[in-house]
């Protein structure tokens, strides 16, 4: 039964593999899917603890993951269609060059061909969007499909999967599940929350400082917080070097003060603190080559995928690591017990105690150290 078992999981990766092969269009949309239903395990399971049918707490999860896709959806589409005028507006209001001057010295940066590439790729973004519109919805739905069935049938996917796993190392399976369900959770919850906070509060300042496309600029600014160490301090960095270019001193200070205080750092002191705890310790420097990487290799899923894989590597080291400690501890208890009986056999004195003698009397008794017999 067991060599069927192994018979049958071999096969399944195979078809696996050829499935991710043939479907390769979808599969960062079905891999999104999994990761969040991941996310959304204990949600389905609160609802069905309340009474809920596993048909209907499956469902509400299911809209739950649709509704905030869409919430995400939808700045971007307000900025790339509906105010990408204002957008480009506010690239052309950029002066077309900016004269530094240090020491005596004068340095002049060209700006309008910077503005010019920009405002080019949103136009090119902007029309990429409209034509892959009716591909994207139904990504979406597929999205939805792939959610719902994943959580109703939960239980039955998690058997199958600890099935193909040995008795003896399905605790490293629940091992690399914890790491995956914290490590989904900082990246869903935590970053999101924290997104969304970014945007609520960065909109009225960008609001207040006159800025045009005040919701472009908050959307950007969420988006940012993905990026680890860097954040939302490049755009508001970004702000205050464009007022300096416009002879602004006093607005490249006020968003300079305001901004970095209101949308680069309360985010992070008042909301990651209070979620944080239920996440992975991953550290940044991990945590930015798996967003790096997953970003150049895979595009945009990335930026779930790269963590994610990283973190699993970093538990898999850290178990690897306690397996090859115990085997040295275990390593070094043999050779003290080889040398204890080899001291004991060429008759040198040994540090242990006699056990049926341990005050050492019979020794004392007898010079010749021979003891009693």
């Amino acid at each position: 039964m067991t060599d069927r078992r192994y018979v049958l999981g071999g096969a399944m990766v195979l078809a696996g593999a050829a499935a991710v092969f043939l479907l390769r269009e979808v599969v960062a949309t079905v891999f999104f899917a999994m990761t969040v239903a991941y996310v959304l395990g204990p949600v389905r399971e609160r609802l069905r603890r309340r009474g809920l049918s596993r048909r209907l707490s499956a469902g509400l999860a299911s809209a739950l993951a649709f509704l905030a896709v869409v919430a995400l959806i939808i700045p971007f589409v307000v900025v790339l269609v509906v105010r990408l005028d204002e957008a480009i507006r506010f690239l052309e209001s950029i002066p077309e060059s900016v004269t530094l001057s240090a020491g005596g010295f004068e340095y002049t940066v060209v700006t309008a061909e910077v503005s010019a590439v920009v405002v080019e790729w949103l136009v090119a973004a902007t029309t990429a969007v409209v034509a892959a519109a009716p591909v994207l919805l139904i990504k979406l739905v597929l999205f939805a499909f792939v959610v719902y069935g994943l959580l109703y049938h939960r239980s039955r996917t998690r058997r199958a999967v600890l099935a193909l796993v040995p008795v003896g190392h399905r605790d490293l399976a629940e091992a690399l599940h914890d790491r995956a369900s914290e490590t989904l959770y900082g990246l869903y919850v935590v970053q999101v929350a924290t997104g969304a906070a970014t945007f609520l509060l960065a909109l009225p300042v960008f609001i207040l400082f006159g800025y045009p496309s005040p919701i472009a600029l908050a959307t950007l600014a969420g988006i940012l917080q993905f990026i680890p160490v860097l954040g939302p301090s490049v755009l508001v960095v970004g702000l205050t070097l464009y007022e300096v270019a416009l002879g602004d001193v006093a607005g490249a200070v006020g968003i300079l003060v305001v901004g970095g205080a209101v949308i680069a750092a309360t985010p992070d002191i008042l909301i990651r603190p209070r979620l944080a705890s239920e996440t992975a310790a991953l550290p940044s420097t991990l945590y930015f080559i798996g967003f790096v990487g997953g970003v150049l290799t895979v595009g945009p899923i990335g930026i779930i995928a790269g963590p994610l894989v990283v973190a699993i590597v970093a538990e898999l080291a850290t178990r690897l690591s306690g397996e090859l400690n115990l085997i040295r501890v275990e390593e070094e208890a043999g050779e003290a017990e080889s040398t204890a009986v080899d001291t004991a056999d060429r008759g040198e004195p040994s540090d242990t105690v006699d056990r049926d003698d341990p005050t050492g009397a019979a020794n004392r008794d007898d010079p010749s150290g021979h003891g009693a017999h």
